[in-house]
């Protein structure tokens, strides 16, 4: 039985010694190697005096020294951090300052880029590269190759399954992105719930698309691990790459988000592409019912499985293929081995078809935000009282999110309380968007952004921006300084540059107006 994080590389090379795991363009990996590798690094890093609960960042993109870090990283009672290849130097600052991150696993490239920030990053003693050394002038700071990290074999190490094991950065609705702690149980559990429902065994070929920083990028290698499957790991670039790879190794389970669905569709599919898939998933937000309906054209074979979830607590609930047609619109129910609740502010049960505020109880429920306490307190709080007499008050996520439960007990997405904007599938903070434009150019004044309804991205941004008044630097190239500090998804549709924002009675900018004019001006349903 699989406990911790790193026992699902462990537990399953012992089961399926020469079964493939992992395949990259022309590398593949079998379960016995990726454990060699795995607690090889693990005992590298046990060497550099690595400590139960430190934590490692990973920037790297989808390769196959990026599945063993994760899993070394777990093995030697650290926790990692994975850090989106996408972010920008000024992102992955923020993450290793905020959780004092020691070590970080990446690229000669990548370190090269983050040659600036180096130095304002205290707590980081350690680099790790995957491919080739380099020189960096920064005092103090260890470079090493990750071949060359090695020590003597570790032994067992008393630890708990609620112990911090990751911390996934997630945007925050006022600001800076937050790190959700997970813990063993977080992640087993995920894979354990996830894995059941979609029936995965060791002839599953999974297709690794997503961000491996995202919950659901990350369930891809969990649930294929957990159970003796294959992932196949892919940077998404071209559609035409993504039918190519899985004609190629026959891939039978695919994950998405519904942007990423839509350019898929774009693509030219065989039938030796598509015949073989037995299933496909969606979450990070509505999936459009034309594009479910080219989907499922496409793969005539493949059942679809709607999906919702949130870092917080991983996934909370799916819609059943089955239902898909019977059930249209809806989240579906709670996924296994978790209780999913729709309640009013006092925390009393909402009627039916009356909305409330989703609440997620189980051992999928985090640990909370990395050194927040403040946003712990807001998001999660005690479970709706069931029982009398517990002494513990056991905690649940509160999501933020608005839905409703029919007669049937089906739920349905209503709305959000934030301001947070879901575009590409990201989670983006308006503030984000807003520091990044003041970080990168000067002659910003003041910057607004807020999101609008999409057909392609879910929500595309809205960004309004004054020029400082003594400012002589045309438009277009402040927008493009503003861009260079933001990773890609985070870059703005719709940009208007104005010689003022409105003001509310308290002097403050007026983002509920801004937000009603650009969604009369941009919205597309």
């Amino acid at each position: 039985m699989v406990t911790f994080f790193d026992e699902l590389v462990s537990q399953t090379a012992t089961k399926h010694h020469n079964k493939c795991a992992l395949i990259f363009k022309e590398q593949q990996l079998t379960y016995a190697e990726l454990e060699q590798k795995v607690a090889k690094l693990a005992s590298g890093l046990n060497h550099l005096g690595l400590k139960r609960h430190d934590r490692v960042a990973v920037y790297l993109p989808k390769l196959p020294a990026t599945i063993v870090s994760f899993f070394a990283i777990s093995r030697a009672n650290g926790a990692f951090v994975p850090v989106n290849s996408v972010l920008k130097a000024p992102q992955v600052q923020h993450i290793l300052n905020d959780c004092d991150v020691r070590v970080l696993v990446t690229s000669s490239d990548r370190l090269r880029g983050l040659q600036t920030i180096l130095t304002a990053c205290p707590s980081l003693e350690h680099v790790i590269l995957v491919d080739k050394l380099i020189d960096i002038d920064v005092a103090d700071l260890k470079i090493s190759l990750i071949d060359e990290v090695t020590g003597d074999t570790m032994g067992p190490s008393h630890r708990a399954d609620n112990d911090m094991a990751a911390i996934l950065y997630t945007s925050g609705s006022t600001g800076k992105p937050k790190g959700v702690v997970l813990s063993h149980r977080n992640l087993v559990a995920g894979a354990q719930s996830v894995s059941e429902y979609l029936e995965n065994t060791q002839n599953d070929v999974l297709l690794a698309l997503l961000p491996l920083s995202f919950d659901y990028g990350l369930s891809q290698i969990t649930t294929a691990f957990l159970t003796g499957a294959t992932v196949v790991l892919l940077d998404y670039f071209l559609a035409g790459d993504v039918v190519k790879t899985i004609e190629k190794h026959q891939v039978t389970g695919l994950a998405a988000v519904p942007p990423l669905w839509q350019q898929l569709m774009k693509a030219k599919w065989t039938e030796a592409a598509t015949s073989q898939l037995r299933y496909f998933t969606n979450s990070g937000g509505a999936m459009p019912l034309v594009t479910l309906s080219a989907i499922r054209n496409t793969f005539p074979n493949a059942k679809p499985v709607l999906m919702y979830g949130l870092t917080e607590a991983f996934r909370s609930t799916y819609l059943a293929s089955e239902l898909v047609d019977e059930r249209v619109g809806s989240m579906g129910k709670a996924i296994p081995n978790a209780e999913v609740m729709v309640v009013r502010e006092d925390g009393s049960e909402c009627d039916v078809d009356e909305p409330g505020e989703l609440v997620h109880r189980g051992p999928h429920v985090s640990l909370g935000y990395w050194n927040d306490a403040a946003k712990t307190a807001e998001r999660f709080k005690p479970a709706p009282a069931k029982l009398g007499g517990l002494m513990l008050q056991e905690m649940a996520v509160w999501s933020g999110d608005t839905v409703k439960r029919d007669a049937d007990g089906f739920l349905y997405f209503v709305g959000r309380k934030d301001e947070m904007i879901k575009t590409s599938g990201y989670r983006v903070s308006p503030m984000e968007v807003e520091e990044a434009c003041y970080q990168g150019a000067e002659e910003v004044d003041e910057a607004v952004a807020c999101g609008v309804n999409d057909l392609e991205l879910g929500q595309a941004i809205v960004l309004m921006i004054v020029k400082k008044a003594d400012s002589d630097v045309a438009d277009k190239d402040i927008l493009n300084k503003c861009k260079k500090a933001m990773p890609n998804f985070m870059h703005p549709k719709y940009v208007e540059f104005r010689d003022s924002l409105p003001r509310n009675p308290n002097g403050k900018v007026d983002r509920s107006s801004l937000s009603k004019e650009a969604k009369e001006k941009y919205q597309h349903v």
